[in-house]
């Protein structure tokens, strides 16, 4: 299962959550070395829009509450459809 994550901290000074956003980079580097996240790019000015493939909600959401202890963000998620399955579900159906 796919899903777009896209977090937006809460406001605090960059100076004040540095060690935070180095430890969530520490965190989010073995979900991608695994597969489990994507891929993860830093927000312009501050986020994450990470891409998480996983087996369950209760994975993303044990996910997202592991990374809400690091950096306290609001999170908006959107549930993806794979390209090549989206495609599928575009293709007229053959009928006999």
């Amino acid at each position: 299962m796919l899903f777009l994550v896209i977090s937006t901290p809460q406001p605090e000074r960059p100076s004040v959550v540095a060690a935070d956003r180095q430890r969530f980079w520490r965190w989010m580097q073995p979900l991608l070395d695994a597969g489990t996240a994507r891929s993860a790019h830093a927000r312009v000015g501050r986020g994450v829009v990470a891409l998480f493939d996983v087996d369950a909600n209760e994975t993303l959401h044990r996910l997202m509450t592991e990374w809400a202890e690091i950096v306290p963000a609001h999170f908006d998620v959107y549930p993806l459809i794979d390209p090549n399955a989206a495609r599928h579900l575009l293709a007229p159906s053959i009928t006999t």
